[in-house]
């Protein structure tokens, strides 16, 4: 198995084009009471984005979808189940029938890992260990997710639109599911925190309550500013305390996009493409996002915990699945987003071969993954299982060499060191981890 070495990727979190100008214009119009999208859809400002910044939407399949009745399935085997497989796009490689959308796209614009070892069958322990690229903390700073390094890596410094959004369908009582480290962004502060929607759309906290006007907010905003300022005289060199006034220093602009989750604004057609259902909704909302220029979007598609009738939690999950997950794709691709946008599916981990006594799958550390769009090559297909799904016989993938492909793809450098709060060094994944070549363009 061959692995990439010394791509030339610029690595930068800057990109030439300078969005300063156009978002203090924009979130002038917005706070103004127009809704600034009119300049969100100015082409020569879209070609210039599409052309300079990339961005990834991370569909999270929460609870670990079984890969027998996705991306690996086993038909007429002891392990396959009920369903059957069909011919994709790509000659020679079946997925299951439940995905006929997908499979007549895998060729043009998605890859397939069909070998990924998650090494763990917890929710909560999986959902840190691959959201964090299996990463422990260092010393007492917190490891950050996937999602805070790549908004800090692929943001621009100045803009006011939100780096992290995660939008969850289901919210269940383990912790990882909704905050898989304490302080998801971790030691890279508070500006790179996810922005968390909780079964909805929008962001509750960007509308104002009734009793609360516009000009009341402000000064409330320049009060805790004053304050803040006092408080940090002879703390200058406190991290922590820079970070949190950054955070806050960008709610207004926040709010002032609170346009880009309103879906309302799209046409009836595009509206009924992406379906009626919740997590069709939210994808549409990340579709907007990264339009405008947020650098990760997470959407959390639970739950496929399916210790029983997993074939019925899969016969409603999946199709869904192949629906939301191909028009998303399309219409990324119609938009001139794609080749800068890199669509990632996984889960915490798959599920197993042997069905149970109740007709369901249990906890697995074999998972299957797709890596769809920006540095990534159509087509592509990684890894093998034998003939019952019990054991991986070519490819075994881990998450670190994951997390390196998804950055590669991104131009991102993996082995790019940071800092600690106290000074020790580390890189984006483990030392001496390379990218799986065969993915990437």
């Amino acid at each position: 198995m061959t692995r990439s070495s010394g791509r030339a990727f610029c690595g930068s979190a800057i990109h030439q084009f300078n969005r300063r100008a156009f978002l203090g214009t924009a979130t002038g119009a917005m706070m103004g009471g127009t809704t600034g999208l009119s300049i969100l859809g100015s082409p020569s400002f879209a070609s210039q984005l599409k052309q300079d910044q990339k961005r990834a939407i991370l569909v999270f399949l929460g609870g670990g979808h079984s890969q027998f009745e996705t991306w690996d399935p086993k038909p007429g085997r002891p392990t396959g189940g009920p369903f059957t497989s069909i011919p994709t796009s790509v000659p020679g490689l079946q997925i299951c029938e439940m995905l006929p959308k997908m499979a007549q796209r895998l060729s043009k614009h998605t890859a397939v890992i069909r070998s990924i070892d998650t090494g763990n069958t917890d929710h909560d322990k999986g959902a840190r260990v691959v959201l964090r690229g299996n990463r422990p903390d260092i010393g007492p700073a917190k490891f950050p997710t996937l999602g805070a390094t790549l908004a800090r890596e692929l943001a621009q410094q100045d803009s006011q639109v939100p780096d992290h959004v995660a939008l969850y369908t289901t919210v269940i009582g383990f912790p990882g599911m909704l905050n898989p480290s304490p302080g998801i962004a971790g030691c890279l502060g508070s500006r790179w925190e996810p922005i968390n929607i909780l079964r909805g759309l929008a962001p509750e906290a960007n509308i104002l309550p009734k009793f609360l006007s516009d000009l009341d907010h402000k000064q409330r905003s320049e009060l805790r500013d004053l304050l803040s300022q006092r408080f940090a005289r002879g703390r200058e060199h406190v991290d922590t305390l820079a970070s949190h006034n950054d955070a806050y220093a960008r709610v207004r602009g926040l709010m002032a996009c609170d346009q880009l989750f309103d879906i309302s604004q799209e046409s009836e057609t595009v509206r009924e493409k992406y379906g009626p259902t919740l997590f069709g909704k939210q994808a549409l909302v990340a579709r907007r996002l990264v339009e405008a220029g947020v650098p990760f979007v997470r959407l959390n598609r639970g739950w496929w915990d399916s210790h029983g009738e997993n074939f019925d939690i899969h016969h409603e999950l999946v199709p869904e699945l192949d629906d939301v997950l191909s028009v998303l794709l399309d219409d990324l691709e119609e938009r001139g987003l794609l080749e800068q946008t890199l669509v990632i599916t996984m889960a915490e981990m798959g599920r197993t071969p042997k069905i149970n006594s109740m007709r369901g799958r249990d906890h697995y550390a074999g998972m299957s993954a797709t890596l769809s769009g920006c540095g990534i090559q159509g087509g592509a297909v990684f890894g093998k299982t034998n003939e019952d799904g019990t054991e991986i016989i070519e490819g075994k993938a881990s998450i670190p060499e994951f997390f390196a492909t998804i950055f590669q793809a991104l131009g991102v450098d993996h082995q790019k060191e940071y800092y600690a709060g106290d000074g020790r060094p580390f890189t984006l994944v483990e030392y001496d981890t390379e990218a799986i070549e065969e993915l990437l363009v």
